[in-house]
């Protein structure tokens, strides 16, 4: 008999922690390899965590609605393997204490002394809670944690280690010297102080409503954005008559020959993915003082949920797709996210977003950037409205399809220049848009 241990995995670089939302399987279960166990929840997207492994649950550490960090064990399975094999290939070890006769006392998962797991060659690395925690409170990305050299077995990040690292770059280095430090003696836990506060009052006819757990979530990331990047807001206006004349014509065709309905959606990404490459310096990210520009560009783009809340699946590789390409994964994100079926990678690797402001009627709007990104177009309602047309022959009057483009930028790397000039490269493009082009 071995014991396997089922850890919080690692759902993308800046996902530190998940909630449990609800257990499939209770101690004393079977369960098969890849059948799911429970299912969790991040600020990103809901998924399900499959067993490593064929056996019998001997431990469930945490309870539905706990809130638990990456890398955490919090299941036990017993198996059939040989004594010694303890772990899936991908996943933290198991601790040396524990053997065929001895299950492991699920303390050391809630105990923030508790190692770090182990990290494979061919795996992820996983971290304790512990320095999980401290990277939250000094800012440390998962960028920055993966590349902290551990000094604990196989090469696990310990609180040394880390907090070695949150000193050396306060002192300005910018390699980090992670030489191990000699051993300290644990500093005595403090004192729980329970304080009572007194419940608000609310004067009138109201109602309370609880936030739920996404909402929370937004909150939390809304704001976040807003303290780190400075936020510079431009607009652009743009005459898409021609691209509305275009779809009304084609889109019958199109839905029978692709067997997708063509939205504007994906006619405004293929606009912004020209651009793109054009201004790459708009598909960056920035990580201290150092710009990352990424040569991928993944077009995150906000989709509503029943719920009334939004998430933002990615389009992969937007560059190196069609016009077809780009609306069967438009629409394939999209009703996956309605039908709370998106995968977690779904959400991930977002290089720069869009947002459809005026599908609920708006003509223009402030969005707020989707970090790590350093910017978000938002595109309002196509309203019909007299405007003046410029011709050779003089200026005409006439009714055309105008709509309102917003861009948000983070004024640390986007300079107004260059996202001006960029939204404005965005509506020409949407201006000049081929009436005879093929599908």
């Amino acid at each position: 008999m071995a014991i396997v241990e089922l850890v919080m995995p690692k759902m993308g670089e800046s996902i530190m922690e998940a909630t449990i939302l609800r257990w499939h399987k209770k101690a004393g279960d079977h369960v098969k390899v890849d059948e799911t166990v429970l299912e969790i929840a991040t600020d990103k997207v809901d998924s399900e965590v499959p067993s490593i492994a064929e056996g019998e649950i001997t431990e469930v550490l945490f309870n539905e609605n706990d809130v638990v960090p990456v890398g955490t064990v919090i299941a036990r399975i017993r198996t059939n393997a040989e004594e010694g094999v303890s772990t899936a290939p991908t996943e933290p070890a198991a601790p040396a204490a524990a053997t065929s006769g001895q299950v492991a006392n699920p303390t050391p998962a809630h105990t923030p002394e508790q190692s770090a797991a182990a990290t494979t060659n061919s795996g992820p690395k996983f971290y304790s809670p512990l320095v999980l925690t401290i990277a939250q409170q000094e800012g440390v990305s998962f960028a920055d944690l993966d590349k902290i050299p551990g000094s604990g077995n196989d090469g696990r990040v310990t609180k040394k280690d880390i907090l070695q690292y949150v000193a050396d770059r306060k002192e300005g280095k910018i390699i980090p010297d992670v030489t191990p430090a000699r051993e300290t003696a644990p500093a005595p836990a403090k004192p729980i102080v329970t304080t009572t506060v007194a419940s608000p009052t609310y004067s009138g006819n109201v109602e309370i409503v609880e936030m739920d757990r996404m909402r929370k979530l937004i909150a939390n990331h809304m704001v976040m954005s807003k303290q780190v990047s400075p936020h510079v807001t431009s607009f652009a206006e743009a005459d898409v008559t021609n691209m509305v004349k275009w779809r009304d014509r084609v889109k019958g065709d199109f839905e029978k020959r692709e067997g997708e309905k063509l939205t504007f959606t994906p006619l405004f990404i293929e606009a912004i993915v020209k651009c793109i490459k054009r201004f790459p310096l708009i598909n960056c990210s920035l990580d201290g003082d150092k710009i990352i520009i990424k040569k991928d560009i993944n077009i995150g783009m906000a989709t509503a949920l029943p719920s009334g809340n939004l998430i933002v699946p990615v389009i992969k590789s937007a560059d190196v797709l069609n016009l077809v390409g780009i609306t069967k994964q438009v629409n394939h994100l999209a009703n996956a996210a309605r039908q709370n079926k998106l995968k977690p990678e779904d959400t991930q690797s977002g290089t720069f977003t869009l947002t459809n402001v005026g599908t609920f009627g708006s003509l223009m709007g402030t969005p707020i950037i989707n970090q790590p990104q350093v910017a978000i177009l938002a595109v309002g309602a196509i309203k019909k409205r007299a405007v003046v047309i410029e011709t050779p022959e003089g200026d005409t009057i006439g009714i055309r399809h105008m709509m309102y483009l917003s861009m948000s930028y983070d004024h640390r790397i986007v300079d107004g220049s260059l996202g001006a000039t960029f939204l404005t490269a965005v509506a020409q493009e949407l201006e000049n848009f081929d009436p005879k082009k093929s599908f």
